[in-house]
């Protein structure tokens, strides 16, 4: 073996890299993580730690009956098959082990169903033909302790507050990086540095719809997802996958907080697009309500009562009645002492609308939804009492649109090693690339109940595992 300095070189201390330096620690390598921030965790760490996969110890448990096949078939359908159907395979095959390993290590996901994200357990939370969703204790913060404790045994040297600047690039092949002005050797690196949300101009270039929210788009992203595998990309023309799509999260245009410390808006509540008709399930998957908004074709709006403002629970930044009452004063929130006033506040036709809030009051409140089946997705999440009906003045309504960003899915393109590919879709030698680094796993439609965990943590295994083969055979 050639001398190098270490073996591998993990760009990014979230959970793709620190699951790609615990990874390649475990074959036997030498690892050294950067991670340009105080902490590690990223996007990984605020998140809720929902994990996507098929097969598991934990549905075996609880008698869910899924397979690898029905997984692919899903994710694949659901991304129009807009993906490479190999690397999505791959994905899917390696998730269910990944999610064991985790499990091996110490992260702990009860057998038992969950009916939302920030309950431990098995959860419904895409659009998915059976349960997938694996949410553990402590969320995102406890696969991050977990899986930094399996770093420390391993020997993983940790460096914060450190950017790196480059890649050392010898002989055709990545041979280590650039940081603080120095080279730094290795036999394989892997770039995990998270995705662009925290960079404007790339936001620009890369998922530019994104900016159609205006000034209600906020950036939930971790502060560290500024590009930088975009920069490390075009040193050795490296081919990007996944330009213009990323996951954007339903919100009020008044809120700018994730929905952990804004609140939650009125669960008696219909959304009704410009004609004033209901077109969504309002507690509809976050993999697909973005885009039935987008669909509607101009503004969008949530409708709710003054009952269920005043019903509002404390302690939120915006999601409560009194907060909601001082937005009236400044526009962010309409309200009008019947259906018609309100109806032409906000430019909708006023017998659509009350139309629309007579059928929902029919429904709902009886626990029935015949039009877009909502008693089934708050049955999934273990809502019992029927909602209240629409029905006490003054009515309010806010737009609701696809505001928070969440992560960007413009990564340097990945085959089924984790290898990055140059442009003429060749893997480029020592080059590794996992979590939004890595394109081409997360596609057009965010296939709900973590989607995103399960990749940078699957991938992230992978890339590490194939980065310490590459190198030992130096």
């Amino acid at each position: 073996m050639s001398e190098t300095e270490y073996d591998v070189v993990v760009i990014g201390g979230g959970g793709a890299g620190l699951a790609a330096a615990v990874s390649a620690a475990e074959r036997g390598a030498s690892v050294i993580l950067f991670e340009s921030e105080g902490e590690l965790g990223g996007s990984t760490q605020l998140s809720a730690g929902m994990f996507t996969a098929a097969a598991t110890r934990v549905q075996k448990e609880l008698g869910v009956d899924d397979t690898v096949d029905r997984f692919f078939q899903h994710y694949m359908d659901l991304n129009q098959w807009l993906l490479k159907p190999g690397l999505v395979r791959r994905f899917c095959e390696l998730a269910g082990p990944t999610l064991e390993w985790l499990l091996d290590l110490g992260v702990d996901v009860p057998a038992q169903l969950s009916g939302n994200a920030h309950t431990p357990g098995l959860c419904r939370a895409g659009v998915e033909d059976v349960w997938r969703a694996h949410v553990p204790k402590d969320q995102g913060y406890g696969l991050v302790q977990v899986l930094d404790k399996a770093r420390k045994a391993a020997g993983v040297e940790v460096v914060l507050h450190t950017r790196v600047e480059g890649l050392l690039v010898r002989d055709g092949r990545v041979g280590g990086v650039v940081v603080d002005g120095m080279e730094l050797t290795a036999g394989a690196v892997v770039v995990a540095s998270g995705g662009l949300a925290q960079s404007p101009e790339l936001v620009a270039r890369w998922f530019p719809d994104a900016l159609r929210a205006g000034d209600s788009l906020f950036v939930v992203a971790a502060p560290g997802s500024r590009g930088d595998h975009l920069a490390f990309g075009e040193q050795v023309r490296a081919s990007v996958s996944g330009g213009g799509w990323g996951l954007m999260l339903p919100t009020a245009e008044f809120v700018r907080s994730h929905h952990w410390q804004a609140g939650f808006p009125p669960a008696s509540r219909v959304h009704v697009n410009r004609h004033g008709r209901r077109f969504m399930d309002e507690d509809a998957s976050y993999a697909v309500s973005g885009g039935l908004i987008d669909a509607q074709g101009g503004p969008t709006w949530m409708v709710f009562d003054e009952a269920a403002r005043q019903a509002l629970p404390e302690g939120y930044a915006d999601w409560t009645p009194a907060r909601v009452e001082e937005l009236v004063g400044t526009g962010a929130v309409v309200r009008a002492d019947d259906l018609a006033s309100l109806a032409e506040r906000i430019g909708v036709p006023a017998d659509n609308l009350a139309a629309t809030v007579a059928r929902w009051n029919d429904q709902l409140p009886q626990g029935s939804d015949t039009d877009f089946q909502r008693d089934q997705t708050l049955a999934a999440k273990g809502a019992t009492a029927p909602l209240a009906a629409i029905a006490a003045p003054p009515f309010h309504a806010t737009r609701v649109l696809p505001a928070e960003l969440v992560c960007t899915h413009a990564g340097l393109e990945i085959d089924v090693n984790a290898s990055v590919l140059d442009e003429q879709a060749r893997p480029i030698p020592g080059l590794f690339a996992a979590g939004e680094a890595g394109g081409g796993v997360l596609g057009n439609r965010y296939v709900g109940g973590g989607n995103a965990v399960a990749n940078a943590l699957t991938m992230g295994r992978l890339a590490g595992q194939s980065a310490a083969s590459t190198a030992r055979q130096l």
